[in-house]
């Protein structure tokens, strides 16, 4: 049994990109990007108002307000800007039209007021007020977007801003999930004495839909060595990655883990000292020179959604090109004292609100690794370190966010 930090580490120390490939525009959200994205021109691309108003120079704002120009034209946005303004004239501009040569400042449209081709402004400007320079955000051939970015709309629209109409990402992973267990049957099925129905694939294949990870199989199969060879076989040869449910613990149905073993999956580690989903394991196996992860899961619901979150996940985004691939932690306090037995990490289920202007964090009601229901109101997981048996309410904790709330 190992601690949760060093089977973490070494779970993405084996998971790395599997390729890159290019992907159109609209098929980017999603992905990370395989390369950095540099800019091919100056952006802005010219020099452009931020507002509708009027150009002005600043000699013409020596005397007391308001300030009376003469109009002489007008630009938009798409204009090709030929103009050039002179001393006491002014050019009416609009929100990302080229300004004008000669222009020192744009006062805002609402601080005008234009009548007979004359316009009285009644407000003072600074220098370059309101006008956005070219090259202020990218300079030509910059980098605009690193390598790793997860593609996001934001970045979409940067992508498209930057003349880019494909671009390079890594590849998702194929999963492959089997579920086993002679007691399971599918949701809307008669419930027939000792069933229960399997909540695990359709959680966990939510959980790869949520990542954006639409390339995957179930199985599910009976508490059997042959046919879960079998399937593990077939899964080993056709995914980047499987996942089973059940079965690696040390029941005498429990056939997994020596399937592992019988075809040649080096074994990382089988259990890991945490609550719940202490039997975890995790293997490698290489399989026409590519390697290949092998994760087996508790059966508990929540020993292995909790699993997914805390050790698969990062390890899907690290094989995607992400870099920051851990749940995003906070330290708030706890409004409730929680116990527990020395000895393990504990993932204690809670949810974190403001009270009073301040972070605190509450247990939910229901931790059993069997109650779904204290995981659906979690919105984060109290790091419960395996030192300690007691918590007194206020005590400062970390707390690990779940990031599909």
């Amino acid at each position: 049994m190992i601690p949760f930090n060093t089977a973490l580490h070494k779970v993405l120390h084996y998971a790395n990109p599997i390729g890159d490939e290019e992907k159109n525009l609209d098929q980017l959200l999603g992905f990370h990007l395989a390369e950095d994205l540099k800019t091919k021109f100056d952006s802005p691309l010219f020099d452009n108002s931020s507002v509708d108003g009027y150009c002005v120079k600043l000699l013409d704002f020596k005397g007391t307000l308001p300030i009376e120009l003469s109009l002489i034209g007008e630009t938009k946005a798409g204009d090709k800007s030929n103009k050039k303004l002179t001393e006491g004239k002014t050019i009416k501009i609009l929100t990302g039209a080229q300004v004008p040569k000669g222009t020192d400042a744009i006062v805002m449209k609402e601080f005008t007021k234009e009548k007979n081709r004359q316009v009285f402004f009644y407000k003072r400007v600074k220098p370059f007020e309101n006008i956005r320079f070219k090259g202020e955000e990218f300079k030509k051939k910059s980098k605009a977007i690193n390598k790793g970015t997860k593609i996001t709309p934001p970045v979409i629209g940067l992508i498209a801003s930057l003349g880019y109409s494909r671009a390079k990402v890594f590849k998702k992973p194929k999963i492959s999930i089997i579920v086993t267990g002679n007691e399971l049957v599918l949701p809307g099925k008669k419930l027939s004495s000792g069933k229960i129905y399997d909540s695990n694939s359709y959680a966990l294949t939510s959980c790869l839909k949520e990542m954006g990870i639409a390339s995957y199989k179930i199985q599910r199969v009976k508490d059997n060595k042959t046919t879960i060879r079998k399937s593990i076989s077939k899964a080993i040869k056709s995914s980047d990655v499987i996942i089973t449910v059940g079965g690696i613990s040390v029941g005498d149905y429990d056939f997994v883990k020596d399937v592992f073993i019988s075809l040649g999956v080096k074994t990382i580690f089988t259990k890991i000292a945490m609550k719940p989903a202490k039997p975890n394991y995790f293997g490698v196996i290489n399989y026409k020179s590519q390697r290949k992860l092998i994760f087996g899961l508790p059966g508990n619901p929540v020993s292995s959604i909790l699993s997914f979150h805390q050790i698969i996940k990062p390890a899907l985004l690290k094989i995607m090109g992400g870099e920051e691939v851990t749940p995003f932690k906070v330290k708030t306090k706890l409004g409730k004292e929680v116990k527990k037995k020395k000895g393990r990490l504990e993932f204690v289920r809670g949810i974190v609100s403001q009270s009073n202007g301040k972070l605190e964090v509450m247990p939910t009601k229901g931790q059993g690794s069997h109650m779904l229901g204290g995981m659906i109101n979690a919105n984060c997981l109290i790091n419960f370190p395996k030192e300690k048996s007691f918590l007194s309410k206020g005590t400062e904790v970390e707390v690990d966010f779940i990031d599909w709330n």
